[in-house]
């Protein structure tokens, strides 16, 4: 996507369930313009207009969703047309995960959108292979499975609440392996070649986020070396990511259990990535879930 320029205007789609309104309750609470429903053929214009009568401090979102079979090209095209035209946006996508997006609408009790006559994981998989593309091209991905809506509110706080601070953004997550890899990640890291504090008696009930199993960690072979390395190399991607207008980017750090090793290299990766000017948020997914 082309580089945000003024007005700042931001496309919210994704998942049906996934929290697009949650998110753009958010975003209204932050002071933004948002309107919900807006059909993609009317995205340039509301752009324009925005820009005409400066709404909301110009700070503009259209919260876009999957009602026709026509949504995807539609979209597609008026994406064309903004990038065009040169206006400056990003479009986020909202995505979490079959059994989660189930769950959801099993507890509100309405069929999914897209389900007709089939059944709620059939209309589940009809909207992910429509919204394929879209969500390949997004700029920022973020998934709400294990979220719940104050947690997705501080989320877009996080990523929408400083615009006027220039810069990629950042959030640093640990997971565990045997859970899955984060579905919103745009890099990930394998922290299981250390010596698992798992094994070592004193330290099993402890987290990463704890001196001691910190120290050990840190303190292995090849962990500074790793984390040196690494530093270089996200300098090097995130200059990348600069060129190409991306604001945002979530980087994963992974061990077996998202317990010990991905949560204090995830901490310290954090601490480096803030020394060096940039604006960084440390989240752990999987303590605590054993």
């Amino acid at each position: 996507m082309c580089a945000a320029r003024e007005p700042a205007f931001v496309i919210v789609t994704g998942m049906s369930g996934a929290g697009r309104s949650t998110a753009a309750k958010a975003l209204e609470d932050l002071g933004w313009f948002v309107i919900d429903n807006l059909p993609p053929g009317l995205l340039f214009s509301l752009a324009e207009e925005a820009g005409r009568v400066k709404l909301a401090a110009d700070k503009v979102a259209a919260v876009v969703d999957v009602r026709s079979l026509a949504f995807t090209s539609d979209l597609n095209a008026a994406i064309g047309e903004l990038d065009g035209r040169g206006v400056g946006f990003r479009v986020v996508f909202l995505e979490a995960s079959d059994e989660e997006l189930v769950r959801r609408f099993e507890n509100v009790r309405r069929p999914h959108p897209l389900q007709g006559d089939g059944r709620l994981v059939d209309g589940i998989a009809r909207e992910r292979g429509i919204l394929r593309e879209v969500r390949a091209n997004a700029d920022l991905i973020i998934d709400t499975s294990s979220l719940n809506v104050h947690e997705l509110r501080s989320k877009i706080v996080s990523f929408f609440g400083g615009e006027d601070r220039p810069g990629l953004k950042v959030n640093v997550v640990s997971f565990g392996y045997k859970y899955g890899l984060p579905v919103d990640a745009d890099l990930v890291v394998d922290c299981r070649f250390l010596p698992n504090p798992h094994w070592v008696p004193e330290l099993r009930p402890m987290s990463g986020l704890d001196a001691s199993v910190r120290e050990y960690v840190l303190g292995q072979i090849g962990a500074k070396e790793f984390l040196d390395a690494y530093e270089e190399v996200f300098g090097v991607v995130a200059a990348g990511y600069a060129r190409e207008g991306k604001s945002y980017a979530t980087l994963a750090v992974g061990c077996t259990g998202g317990k010990h090793r991905s949560v204090a290299m995830a901490e310290q990766l954090g601490v480096r990535l803030r020394d060096r000017g940039i604006e960084v948020q440390v989240s752990h997914r999987d303590v605590g879930r054993e």
